[in-house]
């Protein structure tokens, strides 16, 4: 099975300076929450998010609403620009 694709992107910091990420897929979400060191209430709901993503369970447009409200949460949310 191949990326579960969500539109529009969310943008989020990279630990290189001045790159960007942005994230338009559920893999990639995933992949982003589990590499970032703020771990609060939102990240958890993302995290449950992709995981119902994965099995079915969700719609695409809430995983990319919770992965962003996670973002932000983190202080890793970057605008589309």
């Amino acid at each position: 099975m191949g990326p579960v694709w969500f539109s529009p992107p969310v943008y989020v910091k990279t630990k290189r300076p001045g790159i960007r990420n942005g994230v338009s897929h559920v893999e990639g979400a995933a992949e982003e929450l589990m590499a970032w060191d703020t771990k609060g209430p939102k990240w958890t709901k993302a995290v449950q998010s992709c995981v119902d993503a994965f099995e079915g369970k969700t719609s695409l447009q809430e995983v990319r609403e919770a992965f962003e409200a996670a973002a932000k949460e983190a202080n890793m949310h970057l605008s589309p620009e």
